[in-house]
């Protein structure tokens, strides 16, 4: 069984369901409004919603007729949390370059 953080970002990995769930941050939808901008079937955005579902990326409502899809934000905050470490290790990195370069002579003009 996969771990969580692999399962996300695998879903992640495409770049079809990262649209669909940047559209979601801007308010549930419809599978029928999240395929609106892909030249694809409902069936083949469907696949995409499932994989996004089982990520538990996004889930899904009942409302009658309407089952909207909603962004669920914990899959992405643990993808954000793993990727904090590499962000100080980054952040260090660079800290240590301008030091550097601060210690470089400088050309003077001629």
């Amino acid at each position: 069984m996969p771990d969580l953080l692999s399962t996300t970002l695998s879903a992640l990995a495409d770049p079809t369901r990262r649209g669909i769930l940047a559209r979601l941050a801007t308010g549930d939808a419809t599978v029928t409004e999240l395929a609106e901008p892909y030249a694809m079937s409902l069936a083949a955005v469907s696949k995409h919603l499932r994989v996004l579902e089982s990520a538990g990326l996004i889930s899904r409502g009942r409302e009658a007729q309407w089952r909207p899809c909603h962004l669920e934000g914990a899959p992405l905050k643990a993808v954000s949390d793993w990727l904090d470490d590499y962000r100080r290790f980054w952040d260090r990195s660079l800290d240590q370059l301008a030091d550097y370069l601060k210690t470089m002579p400088r050309d003077e003009p001629t």
